[in-house]
């Protein structure tokens, strides 16, 4: 069995992504240009088995640790791109009903998605305000966020 390459987070000595940003962007570009390339000889249902075996492996691989970054945009311009190689589409036709039709994810949900499930697959990291506070009230089963003034997170 091979190893694949995309299954690792680069991270420069800086501590910034661009470097793994720089190392993801060329493979889904070539993604696009083999999408393209295969799209008249195959079957939408095939095109989209593709997209989630090789385009979508590579986005979502650690998405909550680098999706903040400014070169995300790029990600999700990309995934645009790619939404409209698969239907046939041009360059300024809107995407939004077209992820609806495959029943693909946006790049910005994926992310809110992996978050909510990391916090459900690690509900015990976090604090309940049943914990924090003695009154009753209706976010006594929310998890607990502290109070910030004037602080940047």
């Amino acid at each position: 069995m091979l190893p694949y390459a995309w299954t690792y987070i680069y991270i420069h000595d800086s501590i910034n992504c661009s470097c793994h940003m720089g190392y993801i962007i060329p493979k889904l570009s070539s993604a696009c240009y083999t999408m393209s390339s295969i799209k008249h000889f195959m079957s939408l249902k095939t095109l989209k088995t593709i997209y989630y075996s090789y385009f979508n492996v590579i986005i979502s691989y650690g998405l909550p640790f680098w999706r903040n970054l400014s070169h995300s945009v790029k990600i999700s311009r990309m995934q645009k791109r790619m939404i409209r190689i698969m239907i046939g589409c041009k360059n300024r036709v809107s995407c939004r009903n077209l992820f609806r039709s495959l029943e693909i994810l946006p790049f910005v949900s994926q992310y809110i998605l992996s978050l909510m499930l990391y916090v459900v697959k690690k509900k015990n990291l976090f604090i309940l305000n049943s914990e924090n506070c003695t009154k009753s009230s209706r976010q006594f089963n929310n998890f607990y966020q502290p109070i910030t003034n004037l602080t940047i997170y």
